[in-house]
């Protein structure tokens, strides 16, 4: 099983930037067409928040006629940009299957793998939230299937991940999060956006994964002292492949041009002494 992951689009009004500089909608479609001519296919394509730059529904229609390119089909979680209700009301019953108390979040059954979407939004707010309605829904939904291979993907991970800006927004109920996780060893990932940027942690039993963002890329400061500051980068997304051997392995791809491929063999042959 093959999924790719794509995450922070920031998808701005038609014929607009994000923050005026960022084209997000050209990078967001030069991912789609790269997803599109992987071999293999990816089974199912899954968006991981912040699709929308403002929250505002001609983003959110921007955005759809982008997706709709994909040729496997795609399911979306809200990010702290977005407003569930715009999102409902353009991917409803399709991209967003449910929405249930308020949130959107669903369950995806009939692959090799069950993939649990989360919403961990606050509306208004630019951190996460897993309060008890939240955690009695994802429990139910673990319970009945605790003997899958399990994903859940969200967009806000939720521990801090060496990012200020992100790092300060928060996620309440992160041990709530925690505790239900850690009773549930048939999950093997917890795919997450928000941070714009690759990175992996081990987490209550599971691994929290982050995707870089379609759109752009914020700065890695480890220190923690400079300002709030993003990058105009090339787009990435994430391919996670269910092996054979039943072990997720993720990929971090990076849509821009490259310098090959050579053959290792036929190079090494005309420079032996490489």
């Amino acid at each position: 099983m093959l999924i790719a992951q794509i995450s922070d689009l920031h998808i701005a009004g038609w014929g607009q930037k994000a923050y005026g500089i960022a084209p997000t909608a050209e990078n967001l479609a030069c991912c789609v067409d790269h997803i599109n001519q992987l071999k293999p296919e990816p089974d199912l394509v899954l968006v991981t928040g912040d699709i929308t730059y403002s929250g505002l529904a001609e983003e959110v229609e921007r955005t759809s006629t982008l997706l709709q390119r994909l040729r496997a089909p795609f399911y979306v979680v809200p990010g702290n940009h977005d407003d569930r209700n715009t999102l409902w009301s353009v991917f409803g019953g399709n991209a967003c299957p449910t929405m249930d108390q308020g949130f959107i979040h669903y369950v995806i059954d009939g692959y090799e793998l069950r993939l649990i979407g989360l919403d961990s939004t606050v509306p208004g707010e630019p951190g996460g939230e897993f309060c008890p309605v939240r955690a009695a829904w994802l429990e139910e939904q673990l319970n009945a299937g605790k003997d899958q291979p399990t994903v859940i993907f969200t967009h806000h991970p939720p521990l801090k991940c060496g990012v200020l800006e992100t790092d300060e927004d928060g996620f309440v109920g992160a041990d709530r999060l925690g505790d239900i996780v850690a009773r549930y060893p048939n999950i093997e990932s917890i795919l997450c956006g928000h941070i714009h940027l690759q990175a992996h942690a081990r987490w209550r039993g599971t691994v929290v994964n982050t995707a870089p963002s379609t759109g752009m890329s914020l700065l890695l400061d480890l220190t923690m002292k400079l300002p709030s500051q993003f990058n105009l980068d090339a787009p990435g997304y994430q391919l996670h492949h269910w092996s054979s051997e039943k072990t997720l392995v993720s990929h971090t791809i990076y849509v821009r041009d490259v310098d090959g491929p050579y053959l290792f063999e036929e190079n090494l042959s005309q420079h032996p002494s490489a």
